[in-house]
């Protein structure tokens, strides 16, 4: 048995894992697509292939109506005449009716693809690839990749298809000559090029990718709603498009010079297989006397060669530059998510009885070098207690909730729950057992039944339970100043939706937070940082109380709060700083010691009068 931590030791890791080599990761997405939608996937390629014969044997048609006429064969002339006409017809015929099932394909698996990285990502039993500044790159390019990855498939599809045109050709010009076959080896050149050229850019895109992201990011800040009155009322409007172009430029600018230096070595190569189109063409004239049917067929199928060695350099570009790419940032997060696949098989207590220990934890953010946020950290939060965890900005108290909740697992130590390791407990079973509100929340803009149901989903559409964890939550001020109560839509952008201000966000939020009625651990890490003093304290005295009386479970709840007078009623108070726990102790205790907390205490209580 292991736990995500043993089976994801790169994670901590300060560089990030490579990507995938790219065939293999192609390979992957065409398994994965076939595995979606099969039949439709191989009636696609079936389609495309088809469709690449009729007009490969154009040139063979034409060159048989040279020799009918030359020869004043009529039958030839008619039989080639009609294979024409078939080979036309066919040609649109085919290419019709496979656009129309590739239309299909592509819708199909574009939503298996999306619903694909979605479930990948909410896999991930920790959030350090939200944190990360080279992954939120990778994830970056990803998503703005995912819906459009289908393009991949019919970018191999239509390869394919080219392949066999030019496997037709060839063999067409070596009926004429075995020597004509060497006319494909000069459209080597083109092909390595094509090749070539994406990865060189697309390096370059990986490596200003930050550059990219920030001029978005300021696109949207001088575009999007939320920030447009500091925009307006602070002036910036114009530094903003400013820096925006700045950013841009930093981005463009190497891969404009890695575009152009790549744009001349492709053209020599084309410079290459024009010479030997031409010195076929002469060849076959001159060298062999020919007939007019052979001489005829060299030129179709040259020129046809041709654009089949472009269209088949031009996916082949594609798939190298663009949807290969894609495809091995696909297998890349499948292969992290699988890194952090859980084989922990202990199951969750259904009650606390001894508590949560921390054994000498210490925690550095995946990324950050050998910088510790928590070190050697030994605490005991005992079944049923309330536990106030305080200290200044860094000091780790948001860093501990994390680890308590599973979203990161301990650099070194243990977290021990009942006295079994909770590395060894799965994270959605333990998750189904913690409940907590958070500073930064996130605005859910649905029917408020269903902002607040959120945080039970077996009781989403519970409006007892709902109303019950809005009550708990003091936020029924709220539900009533909204004009369908909990039926009404949050977010002014949706239809019938409602603004609300910041401070009822968070009062929904922390009815969020409440929905489940029995949680093992109960987090509340500054979720009414928007509320008064007076009203926080009020708020979390009664819910303290409440929870002291329902300790059947041995629920804990630990509360974060830079605010001493909320603080001051828990059973249990944490004092962090640099890293380490300073003071552990009841309100009473530690105001006897005279230390760090009693300090903090008076200044904050000096600075209320």
């Amino acid at each position: 048995m292991t736990s995500s931590r043993e089976a994801s030791p790169s994670a901590a890791a300060d560089e990030a894992e490579p990507l995938p080599p790219a065939l293999v990761s192609m390979w992957r997405l065409c398994k994965l697509g076939y595995r979606y939608e099969p039949r439709l996937m191989g009636v696609a390629l079936a389609l495309a292939l088809l469709a690449a014969v009729p007009e490969a044997l154009l040139a063979l048609w034409l060159k048989l109506l040279a020799d009918g006429l030359a020869e004043h064969d009529n039958a030839l002339v008619y039989g080639a005449g009609a294979g024409l006409a078939v080979s036309g017809a066919g040609t649109w015929l085919l290419s019709a009716v496979a656009a129309r099932q590739h239309r299909r394909f592509r819708d199909k698996v574009t939503i298996a693809l999306e619903s694909h990285v979605s479930r990948l990502q909410a896999s991930i039993v920790t959030v350090a690839h939200h944190e990360r500044p080279e992954y939120l790159d990778r994830l970056s390019v990803l998503r703005d990749q995912v819906f459009v990855l289908d393009h991949m498939y019919m970018s191999v599809f239509s390869t394919l298809g080219w392949i066999l045109r030019l496997a037709v050709t060839i063999a067409l010009l070596a009926s004429i000559s075995p020597a004509l076959v060497l006319l494909a080896l000069f459209a080597v050149p083109t092909v390595l090029t094509s090749a070539w050229r994406p990865a060189v850019e697309r390096a370059v895109q990986e490596r200003e990718a930050a550059s990219l992201r920030l001029a978005r990011h300021l696109f949207g800040l001088a575009t999007t709603a939320p920030p447009g009155k500091e925009v307006r009322v602070t002036g910036i409007a114009d530094r903003l498009v400013a820096r925006r172009r700045e950013a841009w430029e930093r981005w463009y600018a190497p891969m404009a010079s890695a575009r152009r230096g790549s744009a001349v070595w492709h053209a020599a190569a084309w410079a290459v297989f024009g010479a030997g189109y031409v010195a076929a063409v002469v060849y076959v004239s001159s060298v062999l006397s020919a007939s007019p049917g052979d001489v005829l067929l060299v030129l179709a199928a040259g020129a046809q060669l041709s654009a089949y060695v472009g269209a088949t350099v031009g996916e082949i570009g594609f798939l190298r530059g663009i949807w290969m790419d894609g495809s091995r940032r696909l297998a890349w997060l499948e292969d992290y998510a699988a890194a952090f696949a859980e084989r922990a098989d202990v199951p969750v207590p259904d009650a606390l009885t001894g508590g949560i220990t921390l054994d000498r934890v210490s925690f550095a953010y995946p990324g950050s070098g050998s910088k510790l946020v928590l070190q050697d950290v030994d605490l005991t939060l005992p079944a049923g207690a309330v536990v106030a965890i305080v200290g200044e900005n860094g000091a780790g108290k948001s860093t501990l909730v994390k680890l308590l909740a599973k979203l990161y697992e301990p650099t070194a130590g243990r977290v021990l729950v009942d006295g079994t390791d909770l590395a060894a407990m799965p994270a959605d079973e333990w998750r189904r057992r913690l409940a907590g509100a958070f500073q930064d929340f996130y605005r859910f803009e649905l029917r408020a039944q269903r902002t607040v149901g959120l945080g039970d989903l077996p009781r989403l559409d519970e409006e007892p339970a709902v109303g019950s964890a809005v009550g708990r939550a003091g936020a029924d001020d709220v539900v009533a100043q909204l004009s369908s109560g909990l039926r009404t839509q949050l977010g002014p952008a949706w239809p019938g939706g409602v603004e609300v201000s910041f401070g009822q966000w968070q009062k929904l939020a922390l009815a969020r937070g409440f929905m489940r009625d029995e949680p093992l651990l109960l987090v509340l890490d500054e979720p009414t940082a928007a509320l008064d003093a007076e009203t926080e304290h009020a708020l979390f005295e009664r819910y303290a109380a409440g929870a002291r009386r329902d300790t059947a479970n041995g629920r804990i709840v630990i509360l974060v709060s830079h605010r001493f007078s909320t603080v001051r009623m828990a059973d249990l108070i944490i004092v962090l700083d640099g890293a380490r726990v300073a003071e552990v102790g009841a309100h009473e205790e530690l105001m006897a010691r005279g230390g760090q907390y009693a300090e903090l205490y008076r200044i904050q209580a000096a600075a209320y009068r």
